[in-house]
């Protein structure tokens, strides 16, 4: 019994995947998903570039599941996966100018402009839950 590489990739990524979509975050998985979604999106927007490394698994989509406990919460939940939806990814970081592509990162949008952005490095060294941190404080100043 063979398995092709694209079905192992995606039986693998599903997990982490789910992670995301279980707290009621929508995936966007093409380029013109992404162009219906982000620009003109009225309100907040809140974009988790989710990626298979081990800092998305232990402190980005936690930090991200953390935050979205706060009182406070973006209008829309988005999240493109890197490496795996290629071109959806390309075309959500047309909107992170001048942010250089990272994954995972998070955006933060409000009326379709930037206006928060935690790059990997930024997760990489950081817990969960300064992380939690850092995006309830976004929340809190630009989700009102």
């Amino acid at each position: 019994m063979s398995m092709s590489f694209d079905q192992y990739m995606r039986d693998m990524v599903q997990p982490m995947r789910d992670e995301l979509t279980r707290l009621g975050i929508q995936e966007l998985r093409t380029p013109e998903e992404v162009e219906a979604s982000l620009p003109d999106a009225k309100g907040t927007a809140l974009v988790v570039i989710n990626s298979v490394c081990g800092c998305a698994a232990g402190q980005c989509r936690p930090g991200v599941a953390q935050a979205l406990q706060n009182d406070i919460t973006p209008d829309h939940l988005y999240t493109v996966f890197a490496g795996q939806d290629k071109e959806a990814t390309a075309k959500a970081r047309e909107f992170f100018a001048p942010y250089p592509p990272s994954s995972p990162s998070i955006a933060l949008m409000k009326d379709g402009e930037l206006v928060h952005f935690i790059e990997r490095h930024q997760v990489e060294d950081r817990s969960a839950e300064e992380i939690a941190a850092d995006l309830t404080s976004a929340f809190d100043r630009y989700c009102r």
